[in-house]
């Protein structure tokens, strides 16, 4: 046996003006977006928003239920609401925010496998990138090309 090592690329801004107008706003309407989050369950808020080809921008927030855990991530929700409101546009840019009543979230908070996933389709649907920004309560953001990048074993949905 050999033990391997599969790098992550990513780029890291240490304050959200290192990042250009258009993704330092699409932060804020995470941010925003995080305020409309159902989590009386866990109690971890996560916001996300969308930057449209378009130039629209498409918010989500979690929503839990009580038949834990069949609620919908932030991600998911506003990745359904783009499909419905734009269903040609493809998505440019996502930006995700998290923070919890119970305990300190200071680091970007990365999607859950079910989202990489559907970000992963999403992609190989549109046939391009999805930029990723994954910001902290700290100023810190974490950026990534493609969700590939964090789902680095995957098969594209054009394969399966």
């Amino acid at each position: 046996m050999t033990e391997k090592l599969i790098p992550i690329k990513y780029v890291v801004a240490e304050t959200i003006t290192e990042l250009d107008e258009q993704e330092q706003k699409l932060i804020e309407q995470a941010k925003l977006a995080k305020e409309g989050s159902h989590a009386p369950y866990s109690n971890f808020n996560v916001g996300a928003a969308l930057l449209m080809a378009n130039g629209k921008i498409v918010q989500g927030s979690n929503q839990e239920n009580a038949a834990y855990p069949i609620g919908l991530c932030a991600e998911r929700t506003a990745i359904s609401a783009s499909v419905s409101l734009f269903p040609t546009e493809k998505v440019k840019t996502i930006a995700i925010v998290a923070s919890s009543q119970n305990m300190e979230v200071p680091f970007p908070v990365a999607p859950c496998g079910i989202c990489r996933q559907t970000l992963l389709e999403t992609e190989s649907k549109q046939r391009s990138n999805i930029r990723i920004l994954l910001h902290g309560n700290n100023g810190t953001t974490f950026i990534f090309n493609s969700i590939k990048e964090l789902l680095p074993l995957h098969f594209d949905a054009e394969y399966l």
